[in-house]
Parts: structure tokens; C-alpha cells; sequence
């Protein structure tokens, strides 16, 4: 099973085949509005604007799964990402990162790349960067800055 057999609930309550991001690097992230890690989104919305139009995708998976951080509605949510953060990237319908209702794109990610402590999603903004062929290249813990993955971003698309 690759990243591209798998579908997705976008925000809008529409389905997404992931193989229509074949051939584009993907940055994708376990999100919530109510984090202290939520200006991340500033961050992720900075490399998505700068390197969309060279095959770059950043793909928002909002979870509530810890600390109640992201209670809000799918529609709530996208709204407070629009107003605050100016989020154009495509946010995903609420999923769960852990436990037995773990959505099947955070179970292949995880089974790609596991953690410092296993495979478990630690918290919110855990990011995983594939490359155009759907290969989970790394996994970073939620305290790295968008920024810090900006250098691999660009050695992925290429100069």
C-alpha cells in the first residue's frame, strides 16, 4: 500500500484520492486552532505560498486529540484558519492521529516514520515531508518551525 491508494474527507466534507498529489512534495500535519503551536500555520502558509507553483502541497489534518486544542466544527475551523493565518492549503475534515479510530493516512505515516517514542503522534503540528513518489522522507517532532524545513523542501523540488 502507498500514500496514493488512500482517500481522504476534505474540510468541505468532499472525498480526496491522495494520488492526485502524485509527483509533489507533501508537507502533512496533524493541526489545531487552539495550541500553543498554532502559529505554526503562519509558517506553513508562508512555504505553501512560496513553493506551491513548484509541486509543493502542504495538507492540514485538524485533530482534537490532545487537550481538547481543536473542539471546534470542520467549518469553524477552516474560518479561524482563513481570518487568522490566511490558510489557502487544503484542510482535511477532523480526523484522530492515535488510538483505534486512527485515520489511514496517519497509520501509513506512522508506519513509515515512527517517533522518538514509538509511533504515536505526540502532539499537534507532528509534520511528516514525502517526496514526489510518496516516500515518507522525515517526521518532525511539533516544535520545529516551518522555516526549519524549508532547506529539505527545497532540495526535494530541486534548484
Amino acid at each position: 500500500m502507498t500514500l496514493y491508494d488512500l482517500t481522504a474527507k476534505l474540510n468541505n466534507g468532499r472525498n480526496k484520492k491522495l494520488a492526485d498529489y502524485k509527483g509533489k512534495v507533501l508537507l502533512i500535519v496533524n493541526t489545531a486552532s487552539k495550541c500553543g503551536f498554532t502559529p505554526q500555520y503562519e509558517g506553513l502558509q508562508s512555504l505553501y505560498a512560496k513553493y506551491k507553483d513548484r509541486g509543493f502541497e502542504v495538507l492540514g489534518f485538524p485533530c482534537d486529540q490532545f487537550g481538547h486544542q481543536e473542539p471546534g466544527s470542520d467549518a469553524e475551523i477552516k474560518e479561524f484558519c482563513q481570518l487568522n493565518y490566511g490558510v489557502s492549503f487544503p484542510l482535511f475534515s477532523k480526523i484522530e492521529v492515535n488510538g483505534p479510530d486512527t485515520h489511514p493516512v496517519f497509520k501509513f505515516l506512522k508506519s513509515k516514520k515512527g517517533g522518538l517514542l514509538g509511533d504515536s503522534i505526540k502532539w499537534n503540528f507532528t509534520k511528516f515531508l514525502l517526496d514526489q513518489k510518496g516516500s515518507v522522507v522525515e517526521r518532525f517532532a511539533p516544535m520545529t518551525p516551518p522555516s526549519a524545513i524549508e532547506a529539505q523542501i527545497e532540495r526535494l523540488l530541486g534548484k
